[in-house]
């Protein structure tokens, strides 16, 4: 019966936390000395030790129209042939019905990338002036 221990790291000894330098080895979990080690100590966000910050070297000079740009979904003369037949009309709606375009505010454009053969009508899209002339010259419209 006396020769009975606990095992290695049972008994741990209670850390009485906040009661002066005695109670956890004089710097706690601070280091050693310094501005840092002291309460209410640090510096500010950004802050480089007195060299110029990086938030004040970077040029802020200038306009980016980049938030007001449009970017046009291209589609080419070859898609709007292989889905559509004589005399239908392509639009925004018809496009997205028939899933050549896809998304809630989407612009598109026609390019004139393939051959077309077949009479259509493009209504409210915009198109490169080479998809504008082939699609005159297969005997579509454009409104």
């Amino acid at each position: 019966m006396g020769q009975i221990k606990a095992p290695a790291g049972a008994n741990k000894k209670k850390t009485i936390v906040g009661r002066g330098y005695g109670s956890k080895g004089r710097t706690s979990g601070r280091g050693h000395d310094g501005q840092k080690s002291r309460s209410g100590g640090g510096v500010r966000p950004g802050f480089e030790g007195g060299q110029m910050p990086l938030y004040r070297r970077v040029a802020r000079k200038g306009f980016s129209n980049s938030p007001f740009k449009v970017v046009l979904q291209p589609v080419s003369l070859e898609q709007i042939s292989h889905s559509y037949s004589d005399g239908d009309i392509v639009s925004l709606e018809t496009l997205k019905e028939k899933r050549i375009v896809k998304g809630k505010n989407v612009q598109v454009k026609i390019l004139a990338n393939g051959e077309l053969d077949k009479k259509v009508t493009v209504e409210g899209l915009k198109l490169s002036e080479n998809a504008a002339e082939k699609v005159k010259a297969a005997g579509g419209e454009i409104r």
